[in-house]
Order: structure tokens, then sequence, then C-alpha cells
């Protein structure tokens, strides 16, 4: 029986965009389906296998593809055009290449799951016959909106009034709108990508959303009328949700080297909910006027403060500024952010609102301070503070196009203290139990990661 049994284990192969941002939850779906005895293999590119620091479970099995860029990733390549490009014509041979290999190993694959920024794995995955699944890292809203672009049901340039309605969606204006779509022409390379995601997603067998239904139900339902949808989110490592995962506690692969010891003594001293933790994520970058209005707004709300400050960035900061604020406040150029987030002395969260950072924030009961920088953030943002009313946002000076340091302040103060603020961790203790139910044992993400597994060995 024990044989049979083993010869019937799926085995699902994993492939992530090669950025943090999409390696960090899609590793973690891995870890969700070895927990139902599902062999996973994460394919990630030579460059990064070699330049990561990876304390992935034994669990999780590696493999790598070329990008084209096997010494220096998207840095040698010099841009976006020439790295997309590069990949786009590599990665599909190489990834093929893997595949037989596994097969001739005896390994033969079930189910692939793929990142919507890759949509050639789904074509490769035709070819072999092999049964396919999107995971889409970024929100439904978002992508309902690069949906209806790569449609033409979202002509660009945006023209006419300054506000969108799409099914299942709040009314959106244009500045809250994804920026590729709303600064139409900034970012051609990156349009495309996300717009391309579409091209051939009719043909996936699933349709993967990194959620819990509750958070964007209407959207979930318009999108389930035309593809097999499952949400199968938030996937944030177990200890900080359900708890199943023994020792669960980290996504395992980080591109930066946390600084964890100085970050964790640092909180370990200061009084319960009264730090601000600034972050800005692995891509995100300020100006250097936006990070000086940034600085001085830290250190005029007089408050306690963990500013993430990538080593790339700390050119940036204004003079003499950590020596200034070094009794309220502690710079690091990367830090263990769930611990940070879960840690009794964090108040609130200042964030850029990428979707990973948003998810993690809301699974943990963090209100948010959002200021979107570009890409998927605006969208975000517009849900943390109207939607799921778990934060506010930070507006930039319509004159200056930035967020000044008085805007900062008083956003901060609201946050802890302010009239909104007891709303606003109300909902925030609400969306986390939500999140938490989600993926328990029977949760609507639980249910629907085991009729995945369910189907592939089935099949």
């Amino acid at each position: 029986m024990g044989e049979e049994n083993k010869a019937k284990k799926a085995h699902v192969l994993i492939v992530p965009y090669p950025a943090q941002g999409h390696i960090n939850p899609i590793v973690q779906f891995a870890k969700r389906l070895v927990s139902k005895d599902v062999k996973a293999t994460l394919v990630t590119t030579v460059f990064l296998s070699k330049s990561t620091f990876s304390d992935l479970t034994s669990s999780v099995d590696l493999q790598t593809i070329s990008d084209g860029f096997d010494e220096g990733g998207y840095d040698q390549a010099g841009s976006a055009d020439v790295y997309l490009q590069t990949f786009w014509s590599v990665g599909p041979k190489s990834l093929a290449t893997l595949i037989k290999k596994l097969v001739d190993a005896g390994h033969p694959i079930h189910g692939l799951v793929y990142d919507g920024f890759l949509p050639w794995a789904l074509d490769v995955a035709k070819q072999f016959g092999i049964r396919s699944a999107v995971f889409f890292t970024q929100s439904c809203a978002v992508n309902s909106v690069y949906y209806h672009v790569s449609r033409g049901l979202l002509q660009l340039p945006l023209q006419g009034s300054n506000v969108i309605s799409l099914p299942g969606l709040p009314p959106l204006e244009f500045s809250e709108l994804p920026s590729f779509v709303f600064r139409h022409g900034s970012y051609p390379a990156w349009l495309d990508v996300v717009v391309n995601q579409f091209s051939n997603v009719d043909e996936a067998d699933w349709v993967f959303f990194n959620i819990f239904y509750e958070l964007e139900k209407e959207a979930v339902d318009w999108m389930s009328k035309f593809w097999k949808v499952m949400t199968v989110g938030p996937t944030v490592p177990s200890l900080y949700l359900d708890g199943r995962l023994e020792n669960d506690k980290d996504y395992g692969m980080n591109l930066f080297k946390p600084s964890t010891s100085a970050c964790m003594s640092w909180l370990n001293g200061k009084p319960k909910s009264s730090v601000v933790y600034v972050s800005f994520g692995s891509f995100a970058s300020l100006g250097v006027e936006q990070m000086a209005e940034l600085a001085w707004a830290l250190k005029g709300c007089n408050c306690y403060f963990l500013w993430v400050v990538k080593e790339s960035e700390e050119a940036k900061l204004p003079g003499n500024f950590i020596e200034e604020t070094a009794e309220k406040g502690l710079v690091v150029t990367w830090c263990p952010q769930l611990e940070v987030l879960s840690h009794e002395s964090t108040g609130c969260f200042l964030t850029h609102c990428g979707f990973n950072s948003v998810l993690e924030a809301l699974s943990l009961g963090v209100p948010m301070l959002a200021m979107p920088q570009w890409t998927d953030q605006g969208t975000n943002a517009k849900h943390v503070e109207d939607v799921w009313g778990i934060g506010i946002r930070a507006r930039p000076d319509e004159k200056l196009g930035l967020v000044t340091r008085e805007i900062i302040e008083q956003c901060i103060k609201e946050l802890t203290e302010g009239e909104k603020s007891k709303e606003i961790k109300k909902n925030a203790i609400k969306w986390k139990n939500l999140a938490k139910k989600a993926v328990d044992e029977g949760g609507s993400s639980d249910k629907n990661i085991n009729e995945f597994v369910a189907k592939l060995v089935c099949d």
C-alpha cells in the first residue's frame, strides 16, 4: 500500500519571476503543497541560486534555469528591456530542458505553477501535456485593470472623466490605477509584462491569487465567470497564521541579508505599540528630496522609528541624520520584516504598499500609513484606506509632487492617536482573524489547495 501511495504522489514544478516580491509568496505556496504530501520543486535562475541567502527547508527541492545572465542577473542586463527580451528568449528553452531532465531521471511532473509574469511557462507546460496554474502575486483589483487593458476594454492613454468603474471594483480615480496605466509610457517594458500576463491565460487550468476570498470577493466572483479561480493566500509563513507548518517562520530565500539581532534587540527595549516601522521594500527607490522629507518627518514627530534604508539608498539620507536621531531611531539596510511586524513594540507600518507588505501587515493586524511609489502600490493604498479600512494614505502635495514632512507627521499622529486610530485598529484585528481563518484547516484557501492537490493525484 505504501508503494502505491508513493507512486501517486503528485510532483509540482514552481516557477517564480526572479525578484524578492515574487519569490516569497510562491515559495510559501510550495511549502503548503509539501504539507499536503506533494513533491514541490522550486525553479530559480542560475544567478539567484548562487547569490541568495537561502534557508529553505529540505522539503522543497531546488532546480535552476537560465535567464541569459547567469553571472549577474538583472543588474548584468543593464536595463529592463534587455533583461526581459533575453529571459523571454532563453527561459522557455531552459525550462523545457529541465523538464526533460527531471522526467528522464524518474521524476514525472503532474502540475506546473508559474508566475503570471512568465506566460511562456504555460506554453512550455502545454508542450509536455502538463496541467498548469498561473499564480498572480498582485491583487485581483490590479490584475483586473491589466486584464481590461489587455482586452482593449480600457484604452490607453486614459481619456475622459477622472474616474473609472470596473466590474467588482470600487470606483478608481486615474491616480489610483497602477502607475503603468495611469502614467502611460513611463515604463513600457513593464507595461508589456503585466498586460501580457493575459495573452494565454484562458489556456491555464487554474488561476491562483495570493489572497483569501473575503478580501476581494466581488472581484473574485467576477473573474470566476470565465476562469477557474482559486484564492490560495495569504501565503505568509505559517508561524504568523495557523501554526500548522512546523518551524515555518521565514520565507527562506532572501536577496538581502537582514540585520536580525540588531533589529530585535532594539525593539525589545521599546514600549508596546510605540514604534513606527518604515520600509519601501526591495525595489522601490525614493528621490533625494522625498527621502529628506521623510527623514525630517520622522525626526520631527519625536517617535521611535525603525527605518529600512537599502545600501543603494543610504547616500540620499540627510547629513548627520542617523547621529542626530540615534536616541529615537534605528536605521538598517534590511530587516526580518515579519518578526518586526509581529513584535509588540511595533505600532504602525509606513509602507510603499507593495502587495506582499500589505498582506503581511494585514495578516498580523498592523495599521498602515501608505506612501505608494509606483506599479500596483497606488491601487493597494486605495484598498488599505477606503475598502479594508486598515490604514490611511499620505498624499503628495500637488504642486511639489512629493509627500511633505508636515503631511507625514500629521498622518503618523492620526494613525497612532487620532480619531480614526481606534476604528483602524479594530478593522486590522478583524482582517487578521479572517486571514488566519482562511488558511486554517477547512478555511477557504486551505480548501482550494486541497482541491488542487486532489485533482492532480486523480489525474
